[in-house]
């Protein structure tokens, strides 16, 4: 693994060496001008212009792969950057919940607890085995996208409006919210998807709104059926994300700041996860600004929609009673 190691030497040394190579084309192409303007015959005229029209070729060549190079080492090592907060956050994701079942289980081994204490160590404990098997399980989702047999899995038809419903219920006992903290305004379609994959992304989308905003929780979930296209916007009251990240946000491993000094949980792939199964579903993922107050809109459009069928199904049983 390598160290948090800052862009600023490899970028000053990739812009010496092209300025290097920028004024050994300039040279060579003078010199070799200078010789053909000054050959005594045909003959060396032609291999003057032979020699600039090669040496500029090579030189070009030369001077697109160290580009090609600065660009992969600044990649490279802002991938290596985010894998270090990665580490930093898994390791402080799995050690929270781990010290804090440690300590109610030492507690309730070694001194007498009364009933309804106890019962507040059990849900305090069951919450911690709730956040390590979500952080396990966004792991998992990571690997099972990765992997390319996942698509040949059967789709079907899914309700996203139950999805919505059964996540969002969730995520408020989960960060013991109001209900009114997560408003919906959800029109019943259905989607053509692995109904892992649309689980998955709003979870994750749901997940990142409730962390990201501020007391008191405001979150807003639409969905509508556009032309056989599902809209789903979710936008929260949190901060905001700044133009200049907002595809940033979306690459694996990516957090904001220092991890170590991060006071959200979280490992940098809840959005990535959301980008990967839009793409996978061919549909779009974009950030908007909000009109009249902070915080962050999520916009996605997912092909394959329609009404839900088992709406108009109920319609039409209450009609034919």
């Amino acid at each position: 693994m390598f160290e948090r190691k800052s862009l600023k030497w490899p970028i000053l040394l990739a812009i010496l060496m092209i300025v290097v190579l920028v004024g050994l084309t300039i040279g060579w192409v003078l010199i070799n001008v200078f010789g053909a303007l000054q050959a005594p015959n045909e003959s060396g005229l032609n291999i003057y212009w032979v020699l600039l029209s090669v040496g500029s070729i090579m030189f070009a060549f030369v001077l697109a792969g160290v580009v090609l190079y600065l660009v992969w080492i600044i990649q490279n090592i802002n991938l290596n950057r985010r894998q270090s907060n990665f580490i930093d956050s898994v390791t402080h994701e799995l050690k929270t919940p781990i010290a804090s079942l440690k300590l109610y289980l030492q507690t309730l081994d070694r001194r007498p607890v009364d009933g309804e204490q106890r019962q507040q160590f059990y849900r305090t404990m069951l919450e911690d085995v709730d956040r390590l098997d979500g952080l396990i399980n966004q792991l998992l989702d990571v690997a099972r996208l990765q992997q390319k047999e996942s698509d040949n899995r059967t789709t079907e038809w899914i309700a996203i409006h139950d999805v919505i419903q059964e996540i969002a219920a969730k995520l408020q006992s989960q960060y013991h919210l109001p209900d009114e903290a997560i408003r919906r305004n959800v029109t019943p379609c259905d989607v053509l998807a692995h109904r892992v994959d649309i689980e998955v992304l709003v979870r994750n989308l749901l997940d990142n709104a409730v962390k990201y905003s501020i007391e008191p929780t405001e979150i807003d979930i639409e969905v509508k059926l556009e032309d056989g296209k599902i809209h789903l916007a979710v936008s929260d009251n949190g901060p905001g994300i700044p133009r200049h990240l907002r595809r940033k946000v979306f690459s694996r491993f990516y957090r904001a700041g220092d991890e170590l000094e991060r006071k959200k949980p979280g490992t940098g792939l809840g959005l990535f996860l959301v980008r990967s199964i839009v793409q996978r579903l061919r549909g779009t993922v974009r950030i908007a600004d909000l009109m009249k107050k902070n915080g962050s809109k999520f916009l996605i459009v997912i092909p394959n929609g329609r009404a839900s069928q088992s709406t108009e199904r109920n319609h039409s049983a209450k009609l034919s009673e």
